[in-house]
């Protein structure tokens, strides 16, 4: 049986576009590293919580190795690192609910993690390298804009639609500076039937604009307004209830490309609802229409960006003024590719706020 990081990795011989910034298609093996702050006194204790969690994982598919290391400086200090046949079955396991139930022992136990994700591109020593394993390498560095992008996405009690989108429409844009090298660029806020998608786009580093966003008072009575209308109840003066609610929310960028014209396009967002555990394959298959359409210079897609977790699926275009993104939308829709993954028709979700930082 032909696993899905395989299909990717069989792809991987293709030439890597220019104009692809970010993707996690290409096949390459997958480098993880956790930086976590252990509690004081607290290092049995997590010890043993990470060798029970390093059982569970040696199982999940896509899995290669893992070492836990400890700072030779400071005794709070860890590092967790992991390797993976490649970035989609890694993405699919941390942001699966099996993921939040099995890393929940760790928490009680750290103050702080940091993740980083990166493809191996270039490495040195072990077995002669051969044709598969250099394909299982990325073929060449990504040149990107200096732009993160990242996107949440949570659903509301039916009924509460119209107030919600009130609420989300109606509030002061946070400070857009967050430090000397981080500043917010932009943030797009979208709402079809119940479920948001607030799409973010940053210079610099991102954990540290998500922590501002979240301190600053016009943000922080915006959540509090939406509390009650919220699917899944959250508490953000509790530190584990906010934790689990992001961690949930949080809607990962798996694709960008950019087409070479720099015209300021309109926004649209498009959401496909993808069958169970079909979510990354429908994913994989816009980003190569996204790649496709990049190169014509007749296509009306100036931007993408492909979001993915489980089973949701949302494409952030900018395009030509014009009927360009729902011409975008039919097009989808009638692929039969697509629509063997499609658990209903694509739609086009309604903007609510779209705002941009001055010098972004």
């Amino acid at each position: 049986m032909t696993t899905l990081s395989e299909k990717i990795s069989d792809q991987s011989t293709r030439e890597v576009s220019k104009r692809v910034s970010q993707s996690v298609f290409d096949g390459s093996r997958l480098r993880v590293v956790l930086l976590v702050d252990v509690n004081d006194g607290a290092q049995q204790q997590f010890l043993e919580a990470y060798e029970q969690l390093c059982n569970q994982v040696a199982q999940v598919p896509g899995h290669v190795s893992d070492q836990l290391c400890q700072s030779i400086e400071n005794p709070s200090q860890w590092l967790i690192t992991s390797e993976w046949e490649s970035a989609p079955p890694f993405l699919t396991w941390v942001n699966s609910e099996e993921h939040v139930r099995m890393v929940e022992p760790l928490h009680s136990c750290v103050r702080d993690t940091r993740s980083l994700r990166f493809h191996i591109v270039r490495e040195t020593g072990g077995e002669p390298a051969g044709a598969a394993s250099r394909r299982r390498l990325q073929a060449s560095p990504r040149i990107g804009d200096g732009v993160i992008r990242h996107a949440l996405t949570f659903t509301v009690k039916p009924g509460s639609e119209r107030e919600v989108k009130r609420i989300l429409s109606d509030y002061a844009s946070p400070q857009a500076r967050v430090d000397e090298t981080t500043r917010l660029c932009r943030t797009s806020l979208f709402m079809h039937g119940n479920r948001v998608v607030r799409a973010i786009e940053v210079r610099g580093d991102l954990l540290a604009a998500l922590r501002h966003v979240a301190r600053q008072p016009e943000v922080r009575a915006v959540e509090e307004a939406i509390n009650p209308y919220l699917e899944q109840e959250r508490d953000l003066n509790d530190q584990e209830s906010a934790r689990v609610f992001f961690t949930r929310a949080a809607l990962p960028a798996v694709h960008h490309v950019t087409a070479d014209e720099l015209t300021e396009g309109e926004r649209q967002a498009l959401y496909y609802p993808a069958r169970p555990d079909c979510g990354m394959r429908l994913a994989e298959l816009l980003a190569q229409q996204d790649e496709a359409a990049a190169e014509d210079p007749d296509s009306p897609v100036l931007r993408s960006t492909i979001f993915q977790r489980d089973d949701v699926v949302v494409r952030l275009v900018d395009v030509r003024p014009g009927p360009g993104a729902r011409a975008l939308l039919s097009e989808s829709g009638r692929q039969a590719a697509l629509g063997s993954l499609l658990d209903g028709e694509p739609v086009g979700m309604d903007l609510v706020t779209d705002r941009r930082s001055p010098d972004a």
